[in-house]
């Protein structure tokens, strides 16, 4: 009896001991008065009406911001919130306040004014880099916000990782590290117009937890990870991995060769860079290539360039081409719009940032170029292309089709039979003279 008796509580235990937390939610918002919260940015008004937070869009105010006073790193916030419409709003968390001019900058989750757009739950980052996740790439996701009503926000920010949900749908998978703690604060918009002024944003039942911290499972969703050279676990799962190892040449050599260039290439702090040798394609250096050859599959690489700078990535590059210059393939036009003069040739812009190089214009984008960009290639199964820029998406096209022939018949590679339509090629970094910078180069094969 002993014996039943001892293991009955040794059961006990362990269960107790194998129990998931409790969550303890604390109120950051009483539902009575404004107090924990300060105003640090701007004149819009903030009062609380019937439970809920109010602020009322003033003319010639830029961005304002009710903060709470203490600051948060590991959380998870909810609250409930609504806008009137013609006007957008947002969620500031880990962000910090300059003290030259106390404007507030950092990660912000978005109320988005643009119903068609649908970046509701998206990450801005506030004074800073602009768009970090715009939910494009999560088109599940857009149409999570209800208009007119109450829409439940989360965002869970533990360690790098930041995610965040509207109405309980998953929109943003983002690893940064820029601020790994700040400011909590509710945005009222700037507005400069008369038609914008006396318009109100709300919130309510604002809660958050700091202890025992359980996230949401979370499996099919775009990760945005801005740490370099990295891997998240979801990413692996989802077929990610590594095609530059951020410090070797190992998996690389040189177009039209069998190791990688003596000369023309550096790798420092995680970074594969073209160094200048004044704009000549592939006369230092020369092109970099994949030993691997892929068909359909998805790419990601952080790009940054110099002033004036010419470069691209290319995909299905075929070695039988033996050309003067660079290897011959489909390409991922990087250029520095406004001072490289290729920007201007070529046809309608087609020769621009992002643009399939010679054959389609790129759709163009505001605040761009960052620091580090983010560059994205899909190649589907069934032909379908996509270049993306910084989360948007500003090429599409299907090769194969009688459109994709004729517009290679009138560009450069019209003498190139069968160009852009082998069934596997490598995967190419150009050697265009100009100081051009990558890192976090991804893939994962499709299906």
């Amino acid at each position: 009896m002993k014996f039943y008796l001892k293991l009955l509580v040794l059961l006990l235990i362990c269960n107790v001991s194998n129990a998931k937390p409790k969550e303890k939610w604390i109120k950051l918002f009483n539902g009575k008065d404004l107090s924990g919260w300060k105003l640090v940015n701007g004149t819009a008004s903030y009062e609380v009406v019937d439970g809920m937070i109010v602020g009322t869009c003033v003319k010639d105010s830029p961005n304002s911001f009710l903060a709470a006073e203490k600051e948060y790193g590991d959380f998870i916030l909810e609250l409930d919130v609504k806008i009137d419409a013609g006007i957008n709003s947002g969620i500031q968390f880990r962000s910090l306040q300059r003290a030259e001019d106390g404007r507030v900058n950092g990660y912000q989750m978005e109320v988005d004014h643009r119903p068609e757009r649908g970046w509701s739950g998206g990450i801005y980052d506030e004074s800073r880099r602009g768009w970090l996740y715009p939910v494009d790439l999560n088109p599940s996701a857009k149409a999570a916000y209800k208009w007119g009503d109450w829409n439940t926000y989360r965002i869970e920010c533990i360690g790098n990782v930041i995610r965040t949900w509207v109405n309980n749908v998953p929109v943003v998978y983002l690893v940064d590290d820029a601020s790994l703690s700040g400011l909590i604060a509710l945005q009222v918009h700037s507005v400069y117009t008369a038609d914008g002024v006396g318009k109100k944003t709300y919130w309510k039942n604002i809660r958050i937890q700091t202890e025992n911290l359980s996230p949401r499972p979370i499996t099919n969703i775009p990760v945005v990870n801005l740490v370099p050279n990295t891997l998240t676990d979801l990413e692996k799962q989802q077929g990610f991995r590594l095609l530059w190892d951020g410090t070797t040449t190992t998996g690389w050599r040189g177009a039209h060769k069998q190791s990688f260039p003596e000369k023309g290439w550096e790798i420092k702090d995680g970074t594969l860079s073209v160094l200048p040798s004044g704009g000549g394609e592939s006369t230092n250096g020369g092109d970099i290539i994949t030993n691997e050859k892929f068909g359909a599959f998805e790419l990601t690489f952080d790009f940054k360039f110099a002033e004036g700078a010419n470069s691209g990535v290319k995909y299905f590059v075929d070695e039988k081409y033996l050309s003067s210059g660079s290897a011959i393939g489909l390409e991922y036009q990087i250029l520095d719009d406004a001072r490289h003069p290729d920007a201007k040739e070529g046809v309608v812009g087609n020769r621009t940032l992002g643009s399939l190089y010679d054959l389609i214009p790129s759709i163009k984008i505001q605040d761009i170029p960052r620091t580090w960009n983010e560059g994205r290639i899909r190649v589907y199964p069934d032909g379908r292309i996509e270049h993306w820029l910084n989360g948007r998406k500003i090429v599409e096209y299907q090769r194969g089709t009688p459109i994709f022939y004729a517009l290679v018949a009138r560009s450069k590679y019209k003498d190139w039979e069968g160009f852009g339509m082998a069934e596997k090629g490598h995967i190419l970094l150009q050697d265009h003279g100009d100081a051009v910078s990558f890192r976090s180069i991804k893939i994962r094969e499709l299906k």
